[in-house]
């Protein structure tokens, strides 16, 4: 893969529509608990450990379909996140390192996936931007029941949103760390401005 992937069509509408409900109206769903870069979005985050999948599946089993897609073989260490934006909401220009609460020196993800679950209709903004080093590789405009795969360590940003209505992606960082890293990595645990555990 150089840079990113787009896949679409990659799971049925129903799904699509079961996830939106779920994850809107989950307790965990809240003002996002995610770093001052999220401008205006909603939502919570799940960190596990391969080893954690099963938690994670029985904790959130509309998650599952998604994860059955997405997981990579040679990752060991996630960070789930359903990301809500409306109109207003932006995300700022950043390398993911979502793990680094619990591991200070970690590396960017080998990969991040996201699943565009909920699009506005007729959407203006809210463009995926890619950036290798200050060179941008891509700008891509979120199509319902795309996937995208791009490398972690890619600068990336969120256009502003500029139409009024929701829009729901599921973002998941895969890392493959050291068995040192990973000794820190909790084996489930759920980040929610909602809700503590």
């Amino acid at each position: 893969m150089k840079y990113y992937q787009i896949q679409n069509n990659v799971l049925s509408d129903r799904y699509l529509n079961k996830l939106w409900n779920r994850v809107s109206s989950h307790a965990y769903f809240s003002v996002n608990n995610l770093n001052r870069d999220f401008v205006k979005t909603k939502g919570f985050s799940v960190v596990f450990r391969r080893d954690g999948l099963p938690i994670v599946e029985q904790e959130f089993p509309f998650f599952k379909p998604y994860l059955d897609l997405v997981i990579q073989p040679d990752c060991n260490a996630f960070y789930l996140n359903p990301l809500f934006l409306e109109e207003g909401s932006r995300v700022d220009p950043h390398i993911d390192r979502s793990l680094r609460s619990y591991c200070k020196t970690i590396d960017p993800p080998f990969l991040v996936s996201v699943l565009y679950v909920r699009i506005p209709e007729n959407m203006i903004g809210g463009e995926l931007i890619l950036k290798s080093a200050k060179r941008q590789v891509a700008k891509i405009t979120p199509q319902r029941n795309s996937l995208v795969y791009f490398q972690g360590d890619l600068i990336h940003a969120v256009s502003p949103v500029k139409t009024a209505g929701s829009r729901l992606s599921l973002v998941c960082e895969q890392y493959a760390l050291s068995p040192l890293e990973m000794e820190n990595i909790p084996l489930f645990t759920v980040e929610s401005r909602a809700y503590s555990r």
